[in-house]
């Protein structure tokens, strides 16, 4: 399945977007939700695809530096 660059697709519900099934799935936020509920919801993904972590829209790119520096 192909999606045009900006098209809109959706993130949660049965119709979610593969890339995002397979980020949310097994990867809560800190309410145990696997909805993304906001955007700017951040995903760190390790060399072989696995998620490492999941971020919410207020953490800053230097705080997730930190758990980056932990994968290189």
């Amino acid at each position: 399945m192909t999606f045009p660059l900006f098209a809109k697709i959706d993130v949660n519900g049965d119709g979610a977007c593969d890339l995002y099934a397979v980020l949310k799935s097994g990867n809560p936020d800190e309410d145990g939700s696997e909805d993304i509920v906001w955007n700017f919801t951040k995903f760190l993904v390790d060399g072989s695809g696995k998620v490492v972590a999941r971020f919410g829209p207020k953490v800053t790119p230097e705080e997730i530096g930190a758990k980056l520096g932990e994968l290189l």
